[in-house]
């Protein structure tokens, strides 16, 4: 079959990347794609978050049998919706299921209201409210805005002052937009020995009735070594967690995702696609630190390498609800990724930038994110540029490797982080 792919980055090449092994794909079109993935995938000049238009460009195309739909703002809109009442295949949840990561004050209210372990929280949508509740609280305190913010609306604030410029920033200045219209105020969460938390990524696939879980993996948010300043959407992420045993896996199983489809179901939402638990383990065990409606960026990058079972299988086996028919596969071994950002990222920074890559080792995967063809010319086109991902027996080899073929890469005031693969202690 044809297939039709919606997004732009990282993750998108990773997707088109792993649907383009499948033997059921024929040809993959990608809306709106970057220079990476136009050579898997015809690219279509679409806005993906023009709903008609995407359904319009469907309709005119019966050759495409199934759109995946992958970033959270098309999902958050609707987009799977509005295919599906035109009789079309579509992957991912629709508008309702979606709002577990659009709103943050829907997921927090979930979690309260069928019990699965999260921080303590507030919410607000009055300024001043917030700062009297900030005024009396105790620090670290955490900041999200409610709606979505490119993974960029999260404040961790460690003192009064932080917290005050903070809540400004979210709703007075609306630096994330109408995201900051309501803000959750919540409890900073420590690791199991009281040290900054030990925090894992679980991508899952569900069908709204079962739920399996993918390999686990560990993000780095933060822009700079160390997990020093600002948040961003992933500056490089590694798997397997070192620390998530089988036993941590059985009781992230039991206390949190299967509670969370149930509760889904239980508020008629049930849930179909990519759902995505940000865990911290803490001295009173696993909790949701947030959801996410879709494949995360970068973990898909390094999750779907992984992958043994055809990719294409798995998300028709969701769409038609008999996800517990397929048995998922992942290859032994690590992986790690590690993100080449425009200089200045996530604040202000240039486009444009002409990209020289030298021949890369073999195992090595570049997965563009934001590039663009000019004139021939490969170019950056966004904050985060690439993600340059490697296998290894180890995380400890594949780290090496993939910082190997770092160095083979420039592009003018190209960033990254030098310490990807290396938290909790990773050795493989």
């Amino acid at each position: 079959m044809n297939v039709l792919v919606i997004g732009n980055g990282g993750r998108e090449h990773a997707i088109v990347a792993a649907l383009a092994k499948s033997p059921s794909v024929q040809k993959i079109y990608c809306m709106k794609g970057n220079a990476g993935i136009s050579e898997l995938a015809e690219c279509v000049n679409i806005d993906y978050m023009d709903l008609n238009a995407v359904c319009d460009w469907v309709d005119a195309h019966p050759d495409v049998k199934y759109t995946v739909v992958a970033p959270d703002d098309p999902l958050a809109a609707g987009l799977v919706d509005a295919l599906e009442a035109r009789g079309h295949r579509a992957f991912g949840p629709n508008k309702k299921a979606a709002e577990i990561e659009s709103s943050k004050a829907f997921a927090k209210s979930l979690m309260k209201k069928y019990k699965i372990p999260t921080a303590a929280y507030e919410i607000f949508d009055d300024y001043e409210k917030a700062l009297a509740y900030v005024e009396q609280g105790k620090f670290p305190v955490v900041l999200k805005a409610d709606g979505l913010a490119l993974g960029k609306g999260v404040l961790i604030c460690e003192d009064m002052q932080q917290a005050k410029d903070g809540l400004k920033q979210i709703m007075l200045d609306k630096a994330f937009g109408s995201a900051g219209n309501r803000v959750v105020i919540e409890e900073f969460l420590t690791g199991k020995e009281f040290t900054p938390g030990e925090e894992v990524s679980v991508l899952t696939f569900t069908d709204g009735k079962t739920i399996i879980p993918m390999i686990p993996s560990c993000d780095h948010k933060r822009a700079l070594d160390g997990d020093k300043g600002l948040n961003t959407g992933g500056m490089g992420t590694f798997t397997p967690c070192p620390f998530y045993s089988s036993e941590i896996a059985e009781e992230v199983m039991n206390k949190i995702l299967l509670p969370t489809v149930a509760a889904m179901n239980a508020e008629g939402r049930p849930f179909k696609g990519v759902l995505y638990f940000g865990l911290m383990r803490t001295p009173d065990g696993m909790k949701v630190v947030e959801y996410n409606s879709r494949f995360g960026d970068p973990e898909t990058q390094v999750v779907l390498p992984m992958l043994k079972t055809d990719l294409m299988e798995i998300f028709q086996a969701i769409t038609d609800e008999r996800l517990a028919d397929i048995k998922i596969e992942w290859e032994e071994g690590a992986c790690v990724c590690v993100v080449l950002a425009s200089g200045g990222y996530p604040q202000s920074y240039e486009k444009g930038k002409p990209i020289t890559i030298g021949t890369l080792e073999d195992g090595v995967f570049l997965y563009h994110a934001g590039t663009k063809i000019d004139n021939g010319i490969l170019k950056t086109n966004g904050g985060r540029v690439l993600g340059v991902c490697a296998k290894g027996e180890t995380v400890a080899k594949a780290r090496e490797k993939a910082y190997r073929n770092v160095e083979k890469i420039h592009f003018d005031g190209m960033q990254y982080r030098h310490d990807i693969g290396i938290k909790y202690n990773a050795k493989g």
